[in-house]
């Protein structure tokens, strides 16, 4: 078994339809700049209220990448 080291960084991605649009938004821009995306975890989900109705979701991740040899 090969071992790996893997680096994390935290980034928010958004979405004015639902969570799942601002998860996929964050990994999929992130992935343009970082290389070896391996998996996320989900740590924080918030919301943006006008006028008593969801205007805005915002989903914190943490992203996890494989360091190069």
């Amino acid at each position: 078994m090969t071992h790996h080291v893997y680096k994390l960084v935290e980034v928010v991605g958004t979405s004015p339809t639902g969570t799942d649009d601002a998860i996929r938004n964050a990994v999929e821009t992130a992935a343009k700049t970082i290389r070896h995306i391996d998996w996320f975890e989900v740590l924080e989900t918030r919301g943006h209220v006008v006028n008593g109705q969801v205007a805005h979701f915002q989903v914190t991740l943490k992203i996890g990448f494989r360091l190069e040899d």
